[in-house]
């Protein structure tokens, strides 16, 4: 189905085009057919979300997550070229991650696509016969230096050995960048909703962005333009699928303010920080350690709206207080977190995960998300006393309080009210 233009392209486009081609009704000619929980690459077939030949693709949405609109604008302003393909020469991963059972496995793995660091191997067939896939996972190695490590080396708490972590203070790790990949019928089922009502809320919600979600019921598999996720593996990636080897694990949500900027409102980054010391321990003692880093800033609120939360709470009546800490986050977003870990696990899968020997997290809702699939926990680690910055006595008491893990006691309805948090002007 074709529209014609209602205006000329500039002299300036990158394409000569006249005509806007729509894709909402139009069935992909030698588009491959997707059967998500298949056992092998070759019975599910390649994820294909390039635009260089329309009637290849077998999703909704591009590539690269919320970068896709990045590339538009390249496009746009003829800084890129809109047949470009990706050369994939020497990009194949540093290490080698599954195949597990749970990539077959019904339902384990909804959000990604678990063959995706692997297309140019497992899909060659298809490349050479000139379908556009693209990786939607890449597994690289790299040096981690944090201050915070140097001065646990310095201090003693760490010890330098050259395998994971050097006498500098830079910790070996293997990396792998995520982007997120939709299976529509298992993420509905993750949600407790029908995939009808998903598509047409997803539909509704972007601004009508992605038409084939209520226009093609026969496209099942959706590129989301958000964020993705990135691991870090401390110690052999293959350890971590045997249950035999101590896993020291972190689920981690980016928070920009601490995690990158210090601010002392929560306890994000100190909490980050301290379980990269936990798993480089954890790897030195013939374990392997896993930081898993999601893109949900702020609650998956956005930082605009977690801004207007922090004036919220610093300007209410009475200040900054513990038992209202939840309440002026709900006044402005409706929701006390949108992070809902439904989807969280899935990355554990994909990396063969069953037991998590030692979980380095408070939150109730990542230990039901990771238990509720299937996988064991072991002890859990809260963050320390020490590490906790004033100002974010007022978090850390109020997520305590409504149910996240503590070795300790649990905060009473006077002691939310006592505790505050200094005010703006401070």
């Amino acid at each position: 189905m074709s529209v014609d233009s209602t205006t000329s392209p500039p002299a300036t486009s990158p394409s000569p085009r006249q005509h806007i081609r729509l894709t909402s009704h139009a069935g992909g000619l030698g588009s491959l057919p997707i059967h998500w929980d298949a056992a092998t690459p070759a019975e599910r077939g390649p994820v294909v979300g390039t635009t260089t030949r329309r009637a290849h693709r077998n999703v909704i949405g591009t590539h690269s997550g919320s970068y896709s609109v990045y590339r538009a604008l390249a496009v746009a302003a003829g800084a890129l070229k809109r047949e470009h393909r990706a050369d994939l020469t020497n990009t194949s991963p540093t290490d080698v991650i599954g195949p597990y059972p749970q990539w077959s496995e019904p339902g384990k793995i909804v959000s990604m696509d678990p063959w995706g660091a692997v297309v140019s191997d497992v899909f060659a067939q298809e490349l050479a016969a000139g379908y556009d896939i693209r990786p939607t996972i890449a597994v690289t190695k790299a040096h981690v230096i944090l201050p915070e490590v140097i001065d646990a080396l310095q201090k003693g708490r760490l010890k330098a050995d050259g395998k994971f972590l050097t006498a500098g203070g830079a910790a070996l790790v293997t990396k792998a960048a995520i982007e997120p990949v939709w299976w529509l019928p298992g993420v509905a089922k993750r949600f407790g909703c029908s995939e009808t009502d998903l598509r047409r809320v997803l539909f509704e919600e972007t601004g009508g962005m992605y038409p084939e979600l209520v226009t093609r019921s026969d496209l099942e598999v959706f590129l989301p333009p958000i964020g993705g996720q990135t691991v870090y593996i401390f110690g052999n990636p293959r350890d971590l699928a045997n249950p035999e080897v101590e896993l020291t694990a972190r689920v981690h949500d980016e928070c920009n303010g601490s995690d990158v900027f210090g601010s002392d409102i929560c306890t994000c980054r100190p909490y980050l920080t301290h379980a990269i010391e936990e798993c480089i321990q954890g790897a030195q003692r013939g374990g392997v350690g896993l930081i898993s880093y999601a893109r949900k800033e702020g609650r998956a609120l956005g930082e605009v709206t977690k801004f207007l939360v922090y004036n919220a709470r610093k300007r209410q009546l009475g200040g900054d207080t513990a038992d209202q800490y939840f309440a002026r986050t709900e006044c402005v977003a409706g929701v006390q977190d949108m992070r809902f870990q439904e989807l969280m696990p899935d990355v554990l899968h994909w990396l063969g995960i069953r037991k998590i020997h030692r979980l380095v997290s408070m939150s109730n809702m990542k230990y039901d998300a990771i238990t509720g699939s299937g996988i064991e926990v072991g002890d859990r680690v809260n963050i320390p006393d020490d590490l906790i910055p004033a100002d974010a006595r007022v978090e850390i008491d109020a997520k305590m309080a409504a149910g996240y893990f503590t070795p300790g006691k649990v905060p009473g309805a006077d002691e939310l009210k006592a505790t505050r948090g200094r005010g703006l002007g401070e």
